[in-house]
């Protein structure tokens, strides 16, 4: 069955409605309003849905034609508010700032920090990383080491602490939050990673 299947829209208005809600500082409500000009009349929920429903599924399509990511990662945390609480969102890119992987999690301590390596190796287990960059959290280098003693990172990995080597991931954040300012946070977690997943991957 198609993923359109039973859609009233057409497919190429409901495709770009998605990608500009996830890549833009834009809300629904504002990309109905830039609809309706076009002569297309989409309520702000409707939106809101297609992006829930059609951004995972763009992410995986995106990310198999944006070729290798490099194996020195640079990765970072900031915050993002869902339900009305901070979360901490610890992310990865590689030096050229393509994606590697995400996470939403409640705190930032040496768990979160392994959970999160752990789910960006098994992202990018063909591609495993030559050297991870962070900045000063205590909580990496013994994470880093618990998962080269489990044999999920290569023992020859470089670890390097620079913040001047991470600014390519703090500038990706400053564009994450642009993106985000305009819903005020997000509702549910579900509705989070749906967001999140896309909005770098479609730039």
């Amino acid at each position: 069955m198609s993923l359109f299947e039973r859609r009233r829209f057409p497919v190429e208005i409901i495709l770009l409605c998605v990608r500009w809600y996830c890549k833009y500082a834009i809300s629904c409500r504002d990309l109905a309003e830039m609809m309706q000009e076009r002569g297309v009349a989409v309520n702000p929920s409707t939106i809101f849905r297609w992006g829930q429903r059609y951004a995972p599924e763009m992410e995986k399509r995106v990310r198999q034609y944006q070729g290798h990511r490099s194996g020195s990662w640079r990765v970072d945390e900031t915050y993002v508010r869902v339900g009305g609480k901070w979360k901490d969102l610890f992310r990865a890119v590689d030096k050229y700032g393509h994606l590697i992987d995400f996470m939403l999690s409640d705190r930032r301590n040496t768990r979160a920090a392994y959970r999160f390596l752990r789910k960006a190796t098994r992202m990018m287990s063909d591609y495993p990383p030559s050297s991870i960059t962070t900045a000063k959290l205590a909580s990496y280098p013994k994470a880093i080491r618990r998962l080269q003693r489990e044999g999920h990172l290569p023992q020859h990995i470089e670890h390097r602490k620079s913040k001047y080597l991470n600014n390519i991931i703090e500038a990706d954040h400053g564009a994450l939050k642009r993106v985000i300012q305009p819903t005020r946070g997000f509702q549910r977690m579900k509705t989070a990673d749906a967001t999140l997943r896309v909005s770098r991957l479609c730039a």
